[in-house]
């Protein structure tokens, strides 16, 4: 078994509560975060990382990670962006003349966006075609487990492109992708033999970013727009899924229009930081539905 740190207090420039930590790890943000009811936390694992959290009652997080991996904490500090200023953020947004992103902006104070690595992100949002959260879950772990690299005794890293790239699409398929599996195959031996594809286009300004994204095999503009603001930091990118589609419909009466006319509404009407918007009137509709 392996040996944990103690815990120790992880500054943030904007503290979470118990309820925005929840969402922000077990959102639909990230698919490889789960609480351990036993030992009270949520532990998480991202690139070749694990972490544990947990909401302390003086307001912040502790944290406590494998005694054998020390670049851990800074990674994780990353991952949270915990130096990033959330709370100014989030009063730039056009809360003061859009009364319903004021409502769901102070249901959820502290929430954030992670950036977790960019190739994993990918992966992930490739695999949430016409899924929900639990069953993405699923299907990252069974990667994990059958195809990535063993972190520590029973916990195992999502697998890379280049290993995805030597599987079959049959052996994906048994892992329960579904016709997931040929987009993911087809996108893996594409990436392998062009391998600075990915960070290519996390250099590259949304603009740039989101097409070149799209011309994968089966990424569509949401997969696109998932991996590009949870796992890019390009905060303009504006997801449009079927909770949004609802937002839009029944709070701003945008009936008829298309994802993509829906998209471009939201990149203008709550400007550059409209990925972070998204996701507090994400939170808030799948918890308050109209």
């Amino acid at each position: 078994m392996p040996t944990w740190t103690p815990w120790k207090t992880l500054p943030l420039a904007t503290p979470f509560t118990e309820q925005t930590l929840a969402e922000t790890l077990n959102g639909g943000q990230a698919f490889r975060w789960n609480y351990l009811e036993t030992e009270s936390c949520w532990q998480g694992i991202w690139g070749q990382h694990v972490a544990r959290i947990r909401f302390s009652d003086k307001g912040g997080i502790e944290v406590s990670t494998p005694s054998s991996h020390p670049e851990t904490a800074p990674s994780l500090a990353s991952y949270l962006r915990a130096d990033f200023d959330w709370a100014a953020a989030m009063d730039t947004l056009p809360w003061r003349s859009d009364s319903h992103l004021q409502k769901a902006l102070q249901a959820y104070p502290g929430l954030r966006i992670l950036k977790q690595p960019f190739p994993e992100a990918v992966l992930c949002f490739l695999c949430s075609a016409t899924k929900q959260i639990p069953q993405i879950k699923v299907m990252c772990e069974r990667m994990a487990e059958n195809l990535g690299t063993e972190i520590l005794p029973g916990i195992h890293a999502l697998p890379t492109w280049e290993q995805l790239a030597a599987a079959s699409e049959e052996q994906l398929r048994s892992l329960g992708l579904g016709f997931r599996a040929k987009n993911i195959k087809k996108t893996a031996d594409l990436l392998a033999s062009h391998p600075e594809l990915l960070s290519q286009i996390e250099a590259s300004p949304y603009s740039e970013a989101n097409p070149m994204l799209v011309s994968l095999p089966g990424v569509g503009e949401k997969i696109a727009d998932c991996a590009l603001l949870f796992g890019a930091a390009k905060l303009e990118a504006f997801p449009v899924d079927t909770w949004i589609i609802k937002v839009l419909e029944k709070r701003y009466a945008l009936f008829g229009w298309s994802p993509s006319q829906l998209s471009q509404f939201g990149r203008v009407h709550y400007g550059p930081l409209a990925g972070f918007a998204q996701q507090f009137i994400f939170s808030y509709e799948r918890q308050h539905p109209a």
